[in-house]
């Protein structure tokens, strides 16, 4: 990944955080409590998803270094969250639909933001492995 401008892998775990984490709310709410966030496997999930891929260990982390340090994703007691910014960022994009929801984030984060300075976050891969281990346990 360059320094100079968002990623394609940026965009797509971008777009990833959005789907777990509204879906994770979604649930929350259906049983009456209050939404915490999306898991690293919720994340990984969505990421298959839209990609029929699961993203590798450190495009994880540095997406998600990047995007935090950006302000658009939130981070604490390692559960996902979008930030306001990043809840403007997906409102206001141009609509393509789910399909091209990754390529239109790009474009749009590349005309409104720079990438944040990566914070102190990081993935372990021990914390990789065991998201992915759960992610393959719930089946595609």
């Amino acid at each position: 990944m360059g320094d100079v401008g968002w990623s394609w892998t940026d965009a797509w775990i971008f777009v990833a955080v959005v789907i777990a984490d509204r879906t994770e709310r979604d649930r929350a709410s259906a049983i009456g409590l209050p939404a915490a966030g999306a898991t690293l496997a919720d994340v990984l999930s969505a990421a298959d998803f839209l990609h029929r891929s699961l993203p590798q260990r450190a495009e994880v982390e540095t997406a998600l270094q990047r995007l935090s340090g950006a302000g658009l994703v939130l981070i604490e007691d390692d559960l996902f969250q979008v930030a306001p910014a990043g809840e403007h960022l997906w409102r206001t994009r141009p609509f393509s639909g789910l399909s091209a929801a990754v390529d239109t984030l790009q474009a749009q984060l590349n005309r409104n933001s720079a990438p944040g300075a990566p914070d102190a976050w990081t993935l372990e891969p021990r914390d990789y492995a065991i998201a992915v281990r759960e992610f393959s346990t719930r089946g595609r």
